[in-house]
């Protein structure tokens, strides 16, 4: 009943959270200098054909008007049209979506061990030669920007050793094998950012745990080191690595603006990027809202997850 009850209350916090952020979305889009219809028109437009258009496209309407119709039809699901295409925004922001997500997955499929397995041999042989190799070679990728990474890749296994597709155009692929091989490149490079973190995380969590008294009193019962180390320490060194991984949720659907244009992926980073070039408001609060979705999402997820793996925290 407590984990019930914790999880009704963030929840709720979570839809208030987003109420919140969508506001402020809305009004800072809304003071943005200058309009699409400048934008549609070019530079020195006619008067009068500038003052149709504003008047077409709605942005003559008093602002608190246009809040609050906006409000009202994206608590029903109606994100609008777009400015620039006229096109409904749900079509629009679809499909870089389905892109995002399709790349969140495969790259949670490649961080969940690239994290996992070298934090655990990391832990269980500290100070040593693994140990000292791994903690460089994490460092280096930490320093390295992710474009310069992105590039390094695209340059190895696309133009060295061309058995990869130096453009990731997942729109164009014809079947599941070159959708796969699209998103190997940019997956990996996103992985590999985001696991050198978390493994870290893992990594000095898990020595804190292994050297803990209630595993020592497990070792002095007989309890077999496997055991010890996926039931008893595992589980509680969980918790750092998810919340590192909850905030890296964020820049999966749209914080990797540098690597998609590195690899010319369609995600929601490009159709941020190209909506705030044409100043298409409604694209642009659709992008941001799924971003802030994703985050607050994450961090409830992540919330749930480690009162599961802990259960002590149940009872604060």
């Amino acid at each position: 009943m407590p984990l019930v009850m914790f999880v009704s209350r963030r929840i709720l916090i979570s839809i208030v959270t987003m109420l919140i952020v969508a506001t402020v979305v809305y009004f800072i889009t809304a003071v943005l200098p200058g309009d699409v219809a400048t934008r549609i028109l070019g530079r020195s437009p006619d008067p009068e054909q500038l003052a149709l258009l504003r008047e077409r496209l709605g942005l003559n309407e008093p602002l608190a008007s246009r809040f609050f119709g906006w409000l009202s039809g994206l608590l029903q699901g109606d994100l609008g049209n777009s400015l620039v295409t006229g096109q409904p925004v749900a079509a629009v922001v679809g499909k870089a979506l389905w892109n995002s997500t399709l790349m969140a997955l495969f790259v949670l499929v490649l961080y969940v061990p690239i994290t996992v397995i070298p934090a655990t041999i990391q832990a269980l042989n500290v100070d040593s030669k693994v140990d000292n190799a791994y903690s460089s070679f994490s460092l280096a990728i930490q320093s390295v920007p992710d474009f310069l990474l992105g590039t390094i890749l695209l340059l190895v296994f696309a133009r060295w050793l061309p058995i990869l597709p130096p453009r990731s155009t997942i729109d164009s692929a014809n079947s599941g094998l070159e959708i796969l091989r699209a998103l190997i490149l940019p997956g990996i490079t996103i992985a590999l950012v985001m696991a050198t973190y978390a493994t870290r995380f893992l990594r000095d969590s898990l020595i804190d745990v292994l050297n803990s008294d209630y595993v020592k009193m497990a070792r002095l019962n007989g309890i077999s080191e496997r055991t010890i180390l996926w039931r008893h320490a595992f589980p509680n060194a969980l918790v750092p690595a998810l919340t590192v991984t909850s905030l890296s949720l964020t820049y999966l659907f749209g914080g990797v603006v540098v690597v998609e244009q590195v690899f010319s992926f369609p995600g929601v980073g490009q159709l941020l990027v190209g909506a705030l070039m044409q100043l298409d408001v409604p694209v642009i609060q659709a992008t941001v809202l799924i971003a802030a979705g994703v985050y607050i999402a994450g961090n409830l997820i992540v919330d749930v997850l480690t009162l599961y793996f802990n259960p002590r925290l149940r009872q604060l």
